[in-house]
């Protein structure tokens, strides 16, 4: 029997029923974890550089004191530690990101020294976090720096047993010198990693000049610095647009050189790939392009590489230029990349948005100077309390022989130093700790000495946090003590990525280059069936097709051609005549090759000439002339030149001489200056001829000096002398054509 619901008020379970609109409760929680994800995961803090997990490996490593002169422990250790004390998330997950934070080609300063197998540029995994040991680098030491001073607050961590710091102490812009990425909700990161060194220049010249401007940061701040090296190809405006709005990408290439091998031949050795690029998927990428026939310029690939990146590429042909291959490398596979740049960031009250380089610089020196003098007040304070205590000691020297009869005769010697010399109840305490070997001349003088160093540096510390001229003057101090360490002059900061701007070169001149010149007769049937056949057709008749088709298009070309297909919808399709099938069999369907409907037919067929021109007519009596350079397609869907109605289109036929002949469907011929027609390069075009029933049938382009002739029904070509009474201006409707003409009403049999 089902227990009865107790009613509401009585503490039980009615009393967990919410009544609300499920919108607004789903809305609620989803906002709650938006914001959850945004600020406690994907995305980094402008001042440190670091997401929650990547700042609490760093301090639970700095509990374990695991310096990089120390001993390095377990991986396993230092997650376990995380997962337990800071980090309430699977330990999969918090060992993915130290293994990264150690990887020499994913960090540009690595912020863990890992020994053992943390994987490598292939893209082969680390080892188990148990067989693999850790502990910190230099770099993440810098940033740690001062955690121990009151240099930035902590919270509780999840569990409420112990306190995290918010913010690591930074002390180097570690957000743009390794660079961030994560995907939040509704929001995204993609910060690329820069040189440290040139970071701390652009700092240092925003504390001489805070209004500086990102042109002249740039003089110091060129470019991202990629860990993998590379060559940046991305224009200088370019890079301006990014640093300014905190939004754009950057094209970054691989970095190769030629060996020559003698007698005119010579391999490319790929040294330095894109960043994030996986060496076993790239050259699993150019092997694919090659099985492909894509990369109709490269022979071979093979990887030469044991620790360093050597890729060798080997050209198909020695005629081949070094730099036309690879730009045709470049554009085929991830030799070249664009890493999308999208710097958005947590400001220091937590609240999301997009930076550009001046305000990430101006966010890190502001916290750099919150540190600087939480610092100084900490050490201040210390200060304070030292001296507090070496005033009582002093005053020990000065009444020592009462100091002593007092420990040694009171019952209460605390008390009584107390209200004997107007002590506190410190320096009481400390007086009583003192030693007896203490109380010698010589440590007397020792501790007036210390007392006028401490008074010193308490004096020059409170002028510090008095003027701010000082306290920046200071940042700047300590920026450059960080340059000597991981500046350009130093192995690690040497700058690994160079900038060059991306050659021009035809690729696709060299790739035809590449193909045998031979003559062809390319065939397609009236179904679609399209093939190429070596050599000159003498005899169409002896050509077979399948059941129930025929012979519709026939053309001589060659194989180094570009056949163009003219649709009746007004589009140009563009077809390399070295890809055709081969002319053994009956082909293959055309439209499978291009995006062609069935109910869409083809107008004309044939191979394109640099220069020549075309006149392009719709079935309803409008046309223009056309350049052929236009008409060439770059994609399977084609080239819309042409606007028709349902009619579709006429013709395409070569301009010629400089008249036009048409006649539509009613039989009319009109004759008009060719010139009379406007050149254009998409459209509608302008009225031919006017007809009240049916259309355009078929045009003639001639030249007047020669005169037009037609083809009759049987083959013979008919001259006709008196063409010019047909003559008239564009738009006429025109006359009747003259005796004999073909009952086809076209000059040409179709």
């Amino acid at each position: 029997m089902n227990k009865p619901l107790n009613p509401p008020g009585d503490g039980g379970d009615n009393d967990r029923i919410i009544d609300e609109p499920l919108s607004e409760a789903l809305s609620r929680r989803y906002l709650a974890y938006a914001l959850s994800t945004i600020t406690n995961r994907a995305l980094p803090d402008a001042r440190d550089g670091l997401k929650p997990v990547h700042r609490r490996l760093m301090y639970s490593m700095s509990l374990m004191r695991l310096d990089p002169a120390g001993a390095a422990k377990k991986c396993a250790r230092v997650v376990g530690d995380v997962i337990g004390r800071f980090h309430p998330h699977g330990d999969v997950a918090v060992y993915d990101a130290m293994v990264r934070l150690a990887q020499d080609f994913a960090q540009r300063y690595p912020l863990v020294d890992g020994q053992g197998n943390f994987g490598n540029i292939d893209g082969d995994n680390a080892a188990a976090m148990r067989y693999t040991e850790c502990r910190l680098t230099n770099a993440a030491q810098l940033l740690l720096d001062g955690i121990d001073e009151d240099a930035v607050d902590f919270r509780t961590t999840y569990d409420g047993e112990d306190h995290e710091p918010i913010v690591l102490p930074a002390g180097f812009p570690n957000l743009l010198a390794n660079g961030a990425s994560g995907i939040a909700v509704g929001m995204a990161t993609s910060i690329p990693p820069h040189n440290a060194g040139e970071l701390i220049d652009a700092c240092l010249l925003l504390l001489s000049k805070p209004d500086a401007t990102t042109a002249e940061l740039m003089a110091h701040v060129p470019g991202p610095d990629f860990p993998t090296g590379g060559v940046i190809v991305e224009p200088n405006a370019s890079l301006y647009e990014i640093y300014e709005t905190g939004r754009g990408g950057v094209r970054a290439r691989a970095r190769w050189s030629v060996e020559d091998t003698g007698r005119g031949g010579y391999l490319i050795v790929v040294t330095e790939i894109p960043y994030q690029v996986r060496k076993a998927d790239l050259v699993e990428q150019l092997a694919g392009l090659i099985e492909t026939k894509k990369a109709v310029l490269l022979g071979d690939v093979r990887d030469e590489s044991a620790e360093d990146v050597r890729l060798v590429l080997e050209p198909k042909s020695r005629n081949v230029e070094a730099e036309v291959l690879m730009e045709s490398l470049f554009r085929l596979s991830d030799l070249e990349t664009r890493f999308p740049v999208n710097m958005n960031v947590l400001d220091a009250r937590g609240t999301p948005g997009v930076m550009g380089l001046k305000a990430l610089l101006l966010a890190f020196l502001a916290h750099r100077r919150e540190v600087l003098v939480r610092r100084a007040r900490h050490r201040l304070a210390k200060i304070e309390a030292r001296l507090h205590i070496l005033d009582g000691l002093l005053i020990v020297f000065l009444n020592l022989d009462e100091v002593i009869r007092i420990v040694r005769f009171e019952e209460e010697p605390k008390a009584k130093l107390i209200a004997a010399f107007d002590l506190t109840e410190i320096q009481a305490e400390a007086i009583l700790n003192t030693r007896l070997r203490q109380l010698a001349r010589l440590e007397e003088m020792e501790i007036r000495r210390e007392h006028a160093a401490l008074a010193e540096e308490r004096d020059g510390i409170q002028a510090v946090l008095d003027s701010d001229k000082e306290q920046w003057k200071l940042v700047g101090v300590g920026l450059r003590g960080v340059q000597k360490m991981i500046g350009q002059g130093t192995v690690l900061g040497r700058r690994r990525s160079t900038f060059a701007e991306a050659p021009v070169v035809d690729a696709a001149a060299a790739a035809e280059a590449m193909i045998v010149r031979e003559p062809i007769t390319v065939i397609l049937s009236e179904r679609g069936w399209i093939r190429a056949q070596k050599g000159k057709v003498d005899d169409p008749s002896e050509l077979k097709f399948k059941e129930g088709d025929k012979l519709a298009f026939l053309v001589a070309a060659e194989t180094t051609d570009k056949l163009l297909i003219f649709a009746s919808d007004g589009r140009f399709f563009t077809l390399p005549c070295d890809k055709l099938p081969s002319g053994r069999g009956m082909g293959e369907p055309v439209r499978l090759m291009i995006e062609l409907d069935d109910k869409v037919g083809i107008a004309a067929v044939f191979t394109h000439k640099v220069g020549r021109k075309r006149v392009l007519a719709s079935k309803a009596g409008y046309g223009f002339i056309l350049p052929e350079d236009e008409a060439l397609a770059s994609k399977r869907g084609g080239k819309q030149v042409l606007s028709v109605d349902q009619a579709g289109a006429a013709l395409c036929l070569e301009a010629v001489g400089d008249h036009l002949a048409v006649i539509g469907d009613n039989g009319k011929i009109l004759i008009f200056p060719l010139e009379e027609l406007p050149e254009m390069l998409r459209g509608k075009g302008v009225k031919l001829q006017a007809y009240r029933e049916g259309g355009l049938r078929d045009a003639l382009s001639f030249s007047a000096a020669e005169g037009p002739a037609w083809i009759d029904a049987a083959g013979r070509t008919r001259a006709w002398p008196e063409w010019r009474d047909w003559l008239g201006r564009r738009t006429g409707s025109g006359k009747l054509a003259p005796k004999g003409f073909p009952t086809s009403k076209r000059f040409r049999p179709k």
